[in-house]
């Protein structure tokens, strides 16, 4: 793979990325788990298979859905428009979203993200602060742009909102793939689909590559999913539309009451041999787009630079926790107070002893 290094531009004409896997396996190794005892002694639990030979493709502009186990040796192909992976180069034109929102509970969300893109691009203030108020608009956060982000079961933001602001973390370099794990966990049937409808704009819109995956989504949800890469006991049994699934369902004599969600009843009745998947054809032309010219890794801030930034994330942290902020004062008081005593008792025995020493010289120098 041979991705541009640097950012990709915002607006303009951008390198699109399709990332397609060939006989893809995955398993968590044998010294990974619990040990098991028998009468031999304890023995170490076999690797467990979690993929199979599995190959799919992910084309830009499409909302690709990965439904299966939740979970490690990989064996396997990913190629990114026909070359193989360079992670290093990827992580550089792509954002990954976590299932668990990772923020500073005292920042506020135009902080959270202000930091972030400061960290990450470079840019001089004022640029910054214009970057970062299309992103509120457009994630639909410009009402709680100067609110705390809130711990979990304090005052703050919503669960959704907090969502889209960790995805927000993640659009500040403008990636051209986005790769999301569960972004709806946890939320309630609006915010869920609230987050897959602005996953869904960004894909159709900015054509980006867009890869998630999900856990019983809904029917709404289910009309904004482009293709669908259903996982059983590591084998791939769909991979396409949920149209083309429901009609598979359909020939193969299954009858799907209208309140039963289709993908549900997939996972339920797919038959254990693998369906064949829904291929799409691959534009040589796209695969084979611009190549980096120049190799070199290049870092948005100097040193300095990105030293200040953290510490003035960090200071006003701290600064906001006042009763943390003045019990660490009082901390490193009582330490340096008891350091300072217990350097003085030992410094203090020492000094006699070497008087003791230096007795008898001195005695002989005066008495000479």
């Amino acid at each position: 793979m041979e991705p541009p290094v640097s950012s990709p531009e915002i607006g303009g004409r951008r390198t699109r990325y399709q990332i397609k896997t060939k006989s893809l396996s995955y398993s968590l190794p044998a010294n990974s788990g619990s040990s098991i005892w028998n009468c031999n002694g304890f023995h170490q639990t076999p690797s467990r298979p979690i993929l199979r030979d599995v190959s799919c493709e992910a084309r830009p502009g499409e909302l690709l859905a990965i439904v299966g186990p939740s979970g490690a040796e990989i064996s396997g192909e990913i190629l990114i428009n026909g070359f193989h992976m360079d992670v290093s180069k990827f992580r550089r034109v792509s954002g990954y979203v976590s299932q668990e929102d990772t923020l500073f509970p005292l920042l506020t969300v135009k902080e959270s993200l202000l930091y972030s893109a400061r960290l990450r691009l470079g840019l001089k203030e004022f640029d910054s602060m214009a970057l970062v108020h299309d992103l509120l608009k457009n994630l639909g956060l410009d009402h709680v742009a100067e609110t705390r982000i809130g711990s979990q079961g304090g005052a703050g933001i919503s669960g959704g909102e907090k969502r889209r602001v960790s995805i927000g973390i993640e659009l500040v370099h403008n990636p051209s793939v986005l790769l999301l794990d569960e972004p709806t966990s946890g939320l309630d049937s609006v915010s869920a689909l609230h987050i897959i409808g602005i996953l869904k704009s960004m894909a159709v819109i900015q054509c980006k590559t867009i890869v998630l995956t999900i856990h019983q989504p809904g029917f709404r949800i289910l009309e904004l999913i482009d293709k669908l890469l259903l996982i059983s006991g590591g084998i791939v049994r769909h991979q396409g539309s949920v149209e083309m699934l429901e009609k598979r369902l359909i020939d193969a004599g299954h009858y799907i009451p209208h309140h039963v969600n289709v993908l549900e009843f997939a996972m339920d009745s797919l038959p254990m041999s693998s369906l064949s998947s829904d291929h799409c054809s691959r534009n040589p032309q796209e695969q084979q787009q611009i190549k980096a010219k120049d190799n070199r890794i290049l870092y948005p801030n100097s040193r300095c630079r990105e030293t200040t930034i953290l510490a003035e994330r960090f200071f006003k942290n701290i600064l906001r926790t006042r009763q943390l902020f003045t019990a660490r004062m009082i901390q490193s008081a009582i330490v340096g107070l008891c350091l300072r005593h217990h350097l003085h008792e030992r410094a203090q025995p020492a000094s006699e002893s070497r008087l003791l020493r230096l007795q008898p010289h001195l005695h002989s120098l005066l008495h000479n």
